[in-house]
């Protein structure tokens, strides 16, 4: 309930990802020990898994279901049967459930795809967990300036990103030096180039501490995932791309920490368990109570740092590249990497191709021969920059591919 005792409105776009599975556990949680009637469900959204959605449909009961994927219509609405819960299919649909009223939104659906809904939320005000990290890599300086103009509050849900957001102080943020986003380093830590070139998806999405969708397990183990995030953190908290650093923290008990001009260096610690800062997203600026276990420093006894090997992980210093260049490059790189990801999951090309292939967009430039440079003046333009993007790098992978069959 709010502070006038009416339900909280809650949408979740995104509903059948690992983010969106651990919102609707807290919501589980919170109405268990608050009533049915303490937390309204608006709208959930996936992208294609029927089967699941329907079932979180039948528990939580929202207003409206949305799948993506227009084909999965009829089976949504086979799933539904017997209720009185509307839904719909297509983008559109999923439109529709990101501008319905709501208090919280989680944004969740993954790549430039949830672009588009975000947008919507954002339009309408409200607060956004984002855990959509494409919507700022693609369109920060907009969506930030769209919410400024709503209302809307973005809640960060990135581990990382959640963890700066509780340890900056915005009354004092002239005195910030540095931010430091923390990664894992992934299940390729320690390998060499040579074990990474023959890399199999298998071993890419076997990620040593967390638990993720495919997509973004590729783009953890081979730090691309970080490089957008640096890209992210510079839109959330007004900071230069100088002042964003990266440091490789194997255990995930320190997500990201914040150096003043003092010395003083604040960190964020907990769990490596998404409850933990969807739970601080969803309660802010307040506290609740989670199911998750907790941390316990003294039998883990140690924690180790060290700097990431921009030699053997080379889309740290793309993503840098792209920042420099501007948001349109931005863009571009996130459009490439989705691509190369799709391709090597699909056993289309090798782990270190990934990088090679986005280095070979932004290097590439606009089909017309322009550089990817500059800031979008508005939303169709990021959509088209993304479409040329990815349409750049179809063809670069054809002609890769084909090269590389060539010769065996």
């Amino acid at each position: 309930m709010d502070a006038g005792g009416k339900a909280r409105r809650i949408s979740v776009l995104g509903a059948t990802g690992s983010v969106g599975r651990s919102t609707l556990n807290i919501i589980a949680d919170q109405r268990k020990q608050f009533g049915e009637d303490s937390l309204h469900i608006v709208a959930l959204a996936a992208r294609q898994n029927v089967a699941d959605l329907a079932a979180m449909a039948r528990q939580f009961r929202p207003d409206f279901v949305a799948i993506a994927d227009e084909s999965c219509g009829n089976d949504l609405r086979d799933a539904l049967s017997g209720t009185s819960i509307t839904f719909g299919a297509g983008p559109a649909a999923v439109e529709e459930a990101a501008a319905r009223e709501a208090d919280w939104t989680m944004a969740a659906i993954m790549g430039a795809a949830g672009l588009r809904s975000t947008l919507q939320v954002a339009n309408r005000g409200g607060a956004i967990a984002i855990a959509n990290k494409e919507s700022l890599v693609c369109a920060g300086a907009l969506l930030m300036r769209t919410c400024a103009r709503t209302g809307a509050k973005i809640l960060p849900v990135d581990s990382e990103h959640n963890a700066i957001f509780q340890v900056l102080d915005p009354k004092r943020r002239s005195a910030v030096v540095r931010i430091v986003l923390t990664a894992s380093g992934g299940p390729f830590r320690t390998w060499t180039l040579d074990q990474m070139k023959t890399a199999t998806p298998e071993q890419a999405i076997a990620h040593p501490i967390w638990s993720m969708g495919a997509k973004i397990s590729v783009d953890s183990a081979n730090l691309m995932n970080k490089g957008l995030e640096m890209i992210e953190a510079c839109h959330l908290f007004d900071a230069s791309s100088d002042q964003i650093d990266v440091l490789v923290h194997p255990q995930s008990v320190v997500h990201g920490l914040v150096e003043y001009t003092d010395g003083s260096v604040l960190a964020q610690l907990g769990p490596a368990d998404m409850r933990v800062p969807i739970a601080s997203a969803f309660a802010w600026p307040d506290r609740i109570s989670t199911p998750c276990e907790r941390l316990d420093l003294a039998r883990m006894a140690r924690l180790d740092f060290e700097a990431p090997d921009e030699q053997r992980f080379p889309a740290l210093g793309l993503a840098r590249t792209a920042m420099s260049a501007g948001d349109v490059a931005c863009t571009a790189l996130n459009a490439a990497n989705e691509i190369a990801v799709a391709a090597f999951l699909d056993g289309g090309i090798g782990f270190l191709d990934i990088a090679s292939l986005v280095s070979d967009v932004l290097e590439a430039g606009h089909p017309d021969g322009g550089a990817w440079e500059g800031a979008p003046e508005d939303y169709e333009i990021v959509f088209d920059i993304d479409r040329l993007a990815r349409d750049c790098a179809h063809v670069l992978l054809s002609k890769k591919y084909h090269e590389n069959k060539s010769l065996n």
